[in-house]
């Protein structure tokens, strides 16, 4: 039996400009991406013709609704390359939901990654599949240091020198609405994005106004000894912190607050 594991690795928005809006209605963003070396894990496996099965796992298995974009992978690739094939996935979840570190996305870029080896399809199949997916998929699928432009489905890859930096990661455990979040930004467009720690997340404000324990979070992250560099990722209500040293970053996680979710990683 064909049994392959790919890793949905969490991603990071080191700085966020929302710019203003698409002509297809989308916001028009630039950020820049990296990745950490964990995240939810998904184990693909061969199925008769035609048979999608997905079994999840995890801690915030029970926070999924029963569509996802892993079974939109499955039919996408199908009308795609005009296959017929069968599919059974197991999905650890060990990202929360809604949280603003791609774990829907990262889950449908692995669903990709997956399905382009055990289908031994040509890789530009799920490139072209992923901006269909939705606009983080495409970096996602690439899962390496990008800058991002357009909807952020724009992609250029970049050397940030950051591989290997230890990063946590902490999560208020309330969900956050990525539309809602774009919904109360203020259309104030703040000017474009440079480099990364000079740059901002335009969307910390509008998300604060919706879930208040982000602003807690990020106070106690930028207190903690070590922290180089601190951010909401995405559309919240994840903040992280990279660390000087894995010490310190072990140390800030041992020191988390029980009521919060936390991620101890480094950055790919």
């Amino acid at each position: 039996m064909n049994v392959l594991t790919e890793r949905a690795y969490a991603k990071l928005n080191l700085a966020l400009h929302v710019r203003g809006k698409l002509s297809d209605s989308r916001h028009r963003i630039e950020t820049i991406f990296v990745f950490c070396e964990d995240g939810d894990e998904l184990t693909a496996e061969p199925a008769p013709h035609s048979l999608f099965e997905l079994q999840i796992l995890g801690d915030f298995a029970s926070d999924l609704g029963g569509e996802n974009l892993i079974s939109a992978v499955w039919r996408d690739l199908e009308i795609e390359t005009g296959l017929d094939l069968g599919v059974r996935f197991t999905l650890d979840k060990r990202l929360p939901v809604a949280s603003g570190v791609g774990g829907g996305s990262a889950d449908a870029a692995a669903a990709l990654r997956l399905l382009t080896h055990l289908w031994a399809l040509d890789a530009r199949h799920a490139e072209d599949v992923a901006p269909r997916l939705g606009a983080d998929v495409p970096a996602c699928l690439l899962s390496q240091s990008c800058r991002g432009e357009g909807a952020g489905d724009q992609l250029e890859p970049i050397d940030l020198g950051l591989t290997g930096t230890p990063v946590l990661l902490i999560n208020p455990r309330v969900p956050l609405s990525t539309v809602a979040v774009f919904a109360a930004w203020d259309g104030v467009d703040r000017g474009p994005l440079g480099g990364w720690r000079e740059g901002r997340n335009d969307l910390e404000a509008p998300a604060m106004t919706l879930v208040p324990a982000i602003a807690d979070v990020l106070v106690w992250l930028r207190d903690q000894p070590g922290a180089t560099f601190v951010r909401m990722s995405g559309s919240g209500a994840t903040c992280f912190a990279l660390f000087d040293s894995t010490e310190a970053r072990n140390a800030a996680a041992n020191a988390c607050p029980a009521h919060w979710w936390h991620l101890a990683s480094r950055l790919r």
